[in-house]
């Protein structure tokens, strides 16, 4: 539920073909954006957001659904679509990323409330996890607790801003990027990084 996330999401599926191809595979940590609901959107908010959208649009291409968005009596709590990230990447890890994609389009292309329990189960099943084990898993308390670590081990290492892409090798972490960046920008950095790898 982070726009620029979705904006980068074609960049961050390319740059992930190129590390899987030497062997370096992705994984995802929810970073927890606006976790903890509470009120609902004012409408100075609510502006405030939809001009990031235009601009993710802008700077990105990836579309977006504005007619009817964020509608009055919304809560922006990212932390169950982030739960249901963690959860899709304890049961199945392949199937974190379909879901994470799922869950953008359905939030920004077609409007729909992914705070839901029942959106997200739906869209959990469509990517190939099975309805029932899904549920289960999302509702335990292991789960609440795996989310929280995934934006405690995002704030302990001082991300405040997403999109983040970090290389791993050995224990040390290599900051990509910290925000949007397009892929001819990033294709080349993450080159050097496997290319170090591959002659260390």
């Amino acid at each position: 539920m982070c726009s620029w996330c979705w904006g980068f999401a074609p960049v961050v599926e390319a740059l992930a073909e190129q590390a899987q191809t030497a062997g370096v595979p992705l994984h995802l940590v929810a970073g927890g954006l606006r976790t903890g609901g509470g009120a609902a959107l004012d409408p100075t908010t609510r502006n405030y957001i939809l001009e990031h959208w235009h601009e993710v649009l802008r700077t990105s291409g990836q579309p977006f659904r504005f007619d009817g968005a964020l509608p009055e009596g919304f809560v922006y709590d990212t932390e169950p679509a982030c739960r249901a990230l963690v959860t899709a990447r304890s049961l199945d890890p392949a199937s974190a990323w379909p879901l994470v994609k799922r869950i953008q389009r359905a939030f920004y292309v077609e409007g729909r409330d992914v705070t839901q329990t029942a959106v997200l189960v739906e869209l959990a099943e469509a990517v190939g996890l099975p309805r029932i084990v899904f549920v289960d898993a999302f509702e335990r308390s292991e789960q609440r607790a795996a989310t929280a670590a995934d934006f405690s081990w995002a704030q302990d290492l001082g991300i405040a801003g997403f999109p983040t892409l970090l290389a791993e090798r050995n224990g040390q972490l290599a900051l990509l990027t910290n925000g949007y960046q397009p892929l001819d920008e990033l294709a080349p950095l993450l080159a050097r990084w496997l290319e170090r790898g591959a002659h260390a």
